[in-house]
This record gives C-alpha cells, sequence and structure tokens, in this order.
C-alpha cells in the first residue's frame, strides 16, 4: 500500500520521531523490523526500508506506520502531528549505569599505596575473606558495566560460530580440539555445613587438572544442562587462560562453592589479599561468562528471548539451566536495567548481579537478622507460588520510590538443594523513556499500597500505563505482574514502609 498524500504532507519528523523512540528503547533497526513482522508481516519494513524511512528518504504506508506505531504503544497520528520534539531521545552515551559509586574525600586517603595497607585490616576485622573480597570487585565491575564484556562474547561466537543450541558431542568435540582429555570419577552429594550454620548437600561436578585432563562426575550424566554447562566453562578455561595451570573446580550446592577443593575438604581460607584470589575469581568469572555466551550467543538468543517475550521457558528449547537462561537475560537484552539472584534457604545468595542497582534482599557474605520477607524471591523460598510468580514492587532506594517487577523460579540442584532463581528489571527508566513521571506514578502506587497495609491491586491508570511500558519492552512477565497485588519491599526490616511495620518488635529495640 502507498503512502497516501496526506500522510506525506504529514512526514516532517515522522522519520526523527521513529529513529529516536528505536535509540530510547535501545534497538536495533533490525529488533524493531522483527518486531513490526511478528505483528504483520505483510506491512512490517526491511531493515533497509526502516534505515531509508528513518533518513527521511521514504515515507510508510498507513498500515506500515500502524505496524510501528503498534510496537512503541503510540497512536499514528503522534508521528504525523507537525511537532518535533523538544529533544532528541536518545540513549545516555555515557556510563550504561549500574551500581553507583560515590566521591571519596580527601581523595590522598584512596591512593593505592594506603588503600593495599587497609584493605588487609579491614578484612582481618571483619572477618571477609580475600577471596570474598575478590568476588565482591568482580560483581562490582560486571554491574557497573551491566554485563556488557564484548570481548568475551566475540570469544565465544569465534569457538561456536552462533550455533544455538549446542549438543554434547558439539562440546565434546570442541574441549577435545585443546588437546584436553576426559576422564570421570565417582562422587555422590556429601552433607557441607555452610558458614551461617545450615546444612546442605554439594558435590564437585568436575574438575580440569593441568595440563590436559578434565574430569567429570559421573552424576553429570543424569543431568545434560549442567554437563553442557561445566563443558562450556572448561571451553572458556581453555580459550581464555590457555590451561594455563590453575585448578579449574566446580561444585554445586547452597554452601560456599569457593570454600572446597575437589574433593570435598574445607580449603584454608584467609582474611588476607591474595593475589592468586584475584586470579582465580577473575578467571572463574570470565569462564562462566564465556560459558554463557557460547551456549545462548547473543545475536540468536536475543532473538529467541523476543520471539518469546523473554519467558524463563526459552531454557528449555535450547536445552540450557534456567539459571543461564536468565542470567543472559541480562546480558542480551536491549534494555539495560536487570537484576538477578540465584538464592537458598535460608539466606545465602550464590549468584548476585545488580545492574540496576536494586539494593540486595540479604547479605550474600553474611546472614542478615531482619530480611524483608515480601520479596519474591523470599516468598519462593518458603512456599512455591501459584501460578505466576511475577510480581510489581514498589521499593525505596536513596529515598525515591522505584517500581520493580521480577520473575522467579524454584529448582533443584543435582545435589539435591532447592534454590529460587529471580530475574527482574526496574521499570523507572522505562517509564520515563516513554515520556512518563516515575517518580510520581511510583509514589502513588506506594501510597495505595500503604493504605492497603502493604500491598494492594493496581488502579485501571497504573495498569494501563505500565501495560504499555510492558509491551515496548515486550516482556511477558510484567504484564502477568501487573494484574497481581502490588507489594511494598524494603532492604532491611528497620526500613519497612508499610503501616503498621512487619517489624515492630524489632524497630522498638533500635
Amino acid at each position: 500500500m502507498k503512502p497516501t498524500k496526506s500522510l506525506m504532507r504529514k512526514s516532517h519528523f515522522l522519520g526523527t520521531k521513529i529513529r529516536n523512540l528505536r535509540k530510547r528503547n535501545h534497538l536495533t533497526m533490525e529488533d524493531l523490523s522483527s518486531r513490526c513482522v511478528r505483528l504483520d508481516p505483510e506491512s512490517a519494513p526491511s531493515v533497509s526500508y526502516l534505515s531509508m524511512i528513518e533518513r527521511g528518504k521514504r515515507v510508510p504506508s498507513v498500515a506500515m506506520l500502524e505496524v510501528i506505531a503498534s510496537v512503541f504503544q503510540k497512536q499514528p497520528d503522534w508521528f504525523l502531528d507537525d511537532v518535533p520534539e523538544e529533544q532528541a531521545i536518545t540513549p545516555n552515551k555515557g556510563s550504561r549505569g549500574g551500581i553507583d559509586g560515590m566521591a571519596l574525600e580527601p581523595s590522598f586517603l584512596f591512593s593505592n599505596d594506603i588503600l593495599q595497607i587497609a584493605i588487609p585490616e579491614m578484612l582481618s576485622q571483619t572477618g571477609t575473606t580475600g577471596r570474598q573480597f575478590a568476588h565482591l570487585l568482580i560483581r562490582a565491575h560486571q554491574e557497573h558495566h551491566q554485563n556488557h564484556f564484548p570481548d568475551l562474547e566475540r570469544a565465544a561466537e569465534e569457538i561456536g560460530q552462533k550455533r544455538m543450541p549446542l549438543s554434547i558431542d558439539e562440546l565434546m568435540e570442541i574441549i577435545g580440539r585443546f588437546g584436553v582429555k576426559l576422564k570421570w570419577f565417582e562422587r555422590a552429594p556429601s552433607d557441607i555445613h555452610t558458614t551461617i550454620g545450615a546444612t546442605s548437600k554439594g558435590v564437585t561436578t568436575s574438575f580440569f587438572e593441568p595440563p590436559h585432563t578434565l574430569h567429570l562426575n559421573e552424576i553429570l550424566k543424569q543431568f545434560p544442562t549442567r554437563l553442557k554447562y561445566d563443558l562450556a566453562v572448561h571451553i572458556g578455561h581453555c580459550v581464555l587462560h590457555n590451561k594455563d595451570g590453575l585448578k579449574s573446580i566446580m561444585r554445586v550446592g547452597g554452601h560456599d562453592s569457593d570454600l572446597v577443593d575437589e574433593h570435598g575438604n574445607a580449603a584454608v581460607q584467609s582474611s588476607t589479599m591474595d593475589q592468586q584470589d584475584i586470579l582465580h575469581a577473575w578467571r572463574d568469572f570470565e569462564s562462566s561468562f564465556f560459558a554463557g555466551a557460547l551456549l545462548c550467543p547473543k545475536v540468536p538468543f536475543r532473538q529467541l528471548l523476543d520471539r518469546h517475550g523473554y519467558e524463563i521457558a526459552v531454557n528449555k528449547m535450547i536445552d540450557v539451566s534456567a539459571s543461564v537462561a536468565m542470567r543472559r537475560m541480562t546480558a542480551v537484552s536491549p534494555y539495560a536495567h536487570w537484576h538477578y539472584f540465584d538464592a537458598y534457604a535460608p539466606g545465602k545468595l550464590k549468584a548476585v548481579y545488580r545492574g540496576n542497582g536494586i539494593p540486595l534482599p540479604w547479605g550474600n557474605m553474611r546472614a542478615v537478622e531482619d530480611p524483608c520477607q515480601h520479596w519474591a524471591v523470599f516468598r519462593m523460598i518458603n512456599q512455591p507460588a501459584k501460578g505466576t510468580s511475577a510480581q510489581i514492587s514498589i521499593l525505596n532506594v536513596g529515598n525515591e520510590p522505584r517500581i520493580y517487577c521480577c520473575e522467579s523460579v524454584k529448582v533443584k540442584d543435582l545435589a539435591g538443594n532447592s534454590h529460587v532463581l529471580c530475574a527482574g528489571i526496574d521499570l523507572n527508566p522505562a517509564i520515563d523513556a516513554q515520556g512518563g513521571d516515575s517518580l510520581t506514578l511510583a509514589d502513588d502506587l506506594r501510597r495505595i499500597c500503604v493504605a492497603g497495609g502493604g500491598s494492594a491491586k493496581m488502579p485501571i491508570k497504573i495498569q494501563d500505563d505500565l501495560m504499555s511500558v510492558a509491551r515496548i519492552l515486550n516482556i511477558n512477565w510484567i504484564e502477568r505482574g501487573i494484574y497481581n497485588d502490588a507489594r511494598l519491599i524494603c532492604s532491611r526490616g528497620a526500613a519497612c514502609p508499610r503501616e503498621p511495620s512487619c517489624y515492630e518488635p524489632l524497630q522498638s529495640l533500635i
């Protein structure tokens, strides 16, 4: 269908508006074209035609404009009102966001020389091990960059050629190219006493023994997704670190997995900062990220997520674990403001990622006495959710209310421990990107929840506002969360926003 003369007369700012909307939602032209194809294959623009529309060299047909408008939850007339936007809607090319730091003054106290003296003393006094501190440093680095590591992505793509899914046989063939010999061993899960006083099952799944032997636990044959992950991690070790002599040990269980050796024996821990702690922790991270990128290559996995509305169940389509799929969501999504938790009872976070700056629901180095029980991850640990676990939450962060949505799933690791995987996003940036006022909307929702005793059904107007954002982001579980009660949550009981507080006895002692 050709554009009408009326459409052509009103198209002065059409291309610019489409480009600005696409960029502020972090969509490539390929992303936008494929989204249009799923809505209406007959009227959807190709990538090349979309490029010409944005540059003002072509005017879309009425039907094509309606499809593009539907992707961005706009009325077609909005693109044709001949009113330029007050400012270009383009992404901030500075920091990608993530966890904010703070200015440290006077700056001379934070010189390298002083920090090298002070950090070991701090670790000794707090009981934090050197390995734990190394993981904290790496997590801060990961969150600051919002899981954006293009060099690791490229390394994985070179090896896997962006194939998805990769079979166990294909992974075995890849690891064989590096001259690695496989040796199987038998070891059943055993009881592990954790640092927070609980008992769980733990088991060594694999370990690489220099110079070229990979030991695999026979139990992995019963868990093909875990076997694929272990193989992918060790391939990463070969590719990135050239099998340089580090003994890479992989375990599962709700314990401090870096505190044991491949035989399940407690490793000697030190509160001093050792260079090997940093090196081991960094290479563990690199190999793990590589494994995710190898099993879920960025472009094909992003396209799969987009086709299925970011449902967690896509992991079954490519035969990877839910944890691998959920962690990769945070890295491949065009929306940057994600978080991810892997939680074991009663209060252990085995994995944490906070590219959106959300506070921790509990400490992942030691237990806290007053965790908020209204976080979805807590409720799922204590009792499985019926139906969808999607939850809209309102949380004060830096004295500003923020709206989060998450989807959680309760699973068992191959040692038999139940744990909860939780992936979520911060909705405030998405609301603002569409021209809304996220702080006002979040504060309105907070007041409604306070009046409802801490949770409440959202008014139709707020539901509609969030539904529009959910459809632009193309994340199905946000839509499901909108129809559940919104919940007030806090980072610690002492900051409980509910009236009356969930922690009145505790707060009376403060």
